[in-house]
C-alpha cells in the first residue's frame, strides 16, 4: 500500500465529501503501529485490540482540535498512550489488584504458550519491562522498540527530553539487574 502524506489525509479528512476516505487512509496507515505500542504496554491482544479501536474513535471525534505542529503519527500515538495509561490505571482499581498481583497475572500470560509469539529471550524482555513503572515501561518501549528520538517522544508523552532520558536509563538499569537475576 502506497504511503500517503499527513497534509494528504488531512486534506482529505477536512473535505466533507473524502472525510470517510481520508480516516480510513489514516487508519490502515497507522493502525498497526499504534497497536504494537499499546500491545507492549497491556500485552493482551484482546484489551490492545480495544485500545487500538478506542484511540481511533477519539481521533475521529477530535479531528477538529487537531493541530498541525506535531504529525498525525504522533498526535495519534499521544491519544494511544494517554489511553493505555488509562486502561492500565482503571483495571488495577476495578480489580483491586496490588501491584504485585498485577504483575503475577501478566507474567503467567507471557508464560501462556499462545500469549506472544516469540523465543525465550523475548518472554524475558516482556517480564523484565513488567517490573517497571508504566511511564518508564513506556519510554523504553518507544525509544528501544519504536527506535523513536527523545523529541518524538517528549511530543507524545509532554515530558521533558531530560525526564525521558532519565527514565529510559532506569529502565535500562532495571531491565539488566532482572535479567542478571534469572
Amino acid at each position: 500500500m502506497k504511503q500517503t502524506n499527513d497534509q494528504e489525509i488531512l486534506q482529505l479528512i477536512r473535505d466533507p465529501s473524502t472525510k470517510e476516505l481520508g480516516f480510513r487512509i489514516l487508519i490502515e496507515q497507522y493502525q498497526r503501529r499504534v497497536y504494537q505500542v499499546v500491545r507492549r504496554m497491556v500485552l493482551i491482544h484482546e484489551d490492545a485490540d480495544d485500545l487500538t479501536q478506542n484511540t481511533f474513535i477519539k481521533a475521529y471525534r477530535h479531528l477538529d482540535k487537531f493541530q498541525e505542529n506535531a504529525g498525525l503519527f504522533t498526535w495519534l500515538y499521544r491519544i494511544a498512550v494517554n489511553e493505555t495509561l488509562t486502561f492500565l490505571e482503571k483495571k488495577k482499581k476495578r480489580f483491586f489488584f496490588s501491584i504485585e498481583d498485577h504483575q503475577d497475572r501478566l507474567e503467567s500470560y507471557i508464560d501462556r504458550p499462545d500469549s506472544l509469539n516469540g523465543n525465550e529471550i523475548e518472554k524475558k524482555l516482556a517480564k523484565a519491562l513488567l517490573q517497571l513503572p508504566e511511564k518508564q515501561r513506556l519510554v523504553f518501549n518507544l525509544k528501544y522498540q519504536e527506535d523513536m528520538t527523545y523529541e518524538q517522544i517528549a511530543q507524545i508523552t509532554d515530558t521533558s527530553i531530560g525526564a525521558l532520558k532519565a527514565s529510559y536509563h532506569h529502565a535500562v538499569k532495571k531491565i539488566e539487574e532482572f535479567l542478571n537475576q534469572e
